[in-house]
């Protein structure tokens, strides 16, 4: 019967029995999927190249091997979002760790210490450094209180959100020790009902905070560093 209609549809384009196209055998077998259950020993017959070179294999077998390749792909792919779910659940870990610490801190001096070195030894961020501005102490050692230009107030201002990338604007660059030799930078606003400071991170690999990454965990960090800070530095 399906062997009939296949004949049929042959029969019907005349003299282009011939020059059949692979597209109309594929078009057929779809509209009409009981042809190999009809002529399974068809199936057992058809020997196609092995999906990774060598022999001939049966069809059969080579459906098989198709199916195993589609199942390694999905199994990679469940691996990659466990691995990545673990390390998501490992950076919320750190993150919660830190809180607890900064908000353990007693003034802005440890407060800042503990920021600093959290970001360094949990998160394995190579340059760290942090401006803030408001009624700074007038004898005030701390680098993170030292004067900052019109410039970066306003900029740190306008900054919707983290900015990564190559370039660290204005004196921001100074503020590293390693300055010279850090090739990308993430900027992080603090604000709490206004601006009054940046966060900034860095590194000498160029991807580590290229343009256009991911910015969620920054967000959260800018947040927390905000109101942890903020609580010691009355705003001008």
């Amino acid at each position: 019967m399906a062997r009939a209609g296949l004949t049929a549809a042959r029969g019907n384009r005349g003299e282009r029995n011939d020059t059949m196209e692979a597209k109309d055998v594929a078009d057929y077998l779809k509209q009409h999927p009981k042809f190999f259950e009809d002529y399974a020993d068809v199936l057992a017959e058809i020997f196609v190249p092995h999906p990774h070179g060598g022999h001939a294999i049966p069809i059969a077998e080579r459906q098989i091997l198709t199916l195993r390749d589609r199942n390694a792909e999905l199994d990679a792919k469940l691996r990659e979002l466990i691995a990545n779910g673990r390390a998501n659940d490992t950076t919320g870990e750190k993150l919660h760790r830190s809180t607890l610490a900064l908000f353990a801190s007693p003034d802005l001096e440890t407060t800042l210490a503990v920021l600093d070195h959290s970001l360094k030894e949990d998160f394995g961020v190579p340059e760290v450094a942090s401006r803030l501005w408001g009624k700074v102490p007038e004898q005030s050692y701390l680098p993170q209180l030292a004067a900052t230009s019109a410039e970066v107030r306003a900029w740190a201002d306008a900054m919707a959100q983290p900015q990564c990338g190559g370039e660290a604007p204005f004196e921001t660059r100074e503020w590293f020790e390693r300055g010279e030799a850090l090739r990308s930078f993430a900027f992080m606003p603090l604000r709490t009902a206004q601006t009054f400071g940046v966060l900034a991170l860095a590194s000498e690999d160029p991807d580590r905070y290229r343009a256009g990454v991911g910015t969620v965990y920054l967000v959260r960090l800018a947040e927390l560093a905000s109101v942890a800070t903020a609580r010691y530095l009355p705003l001008g």
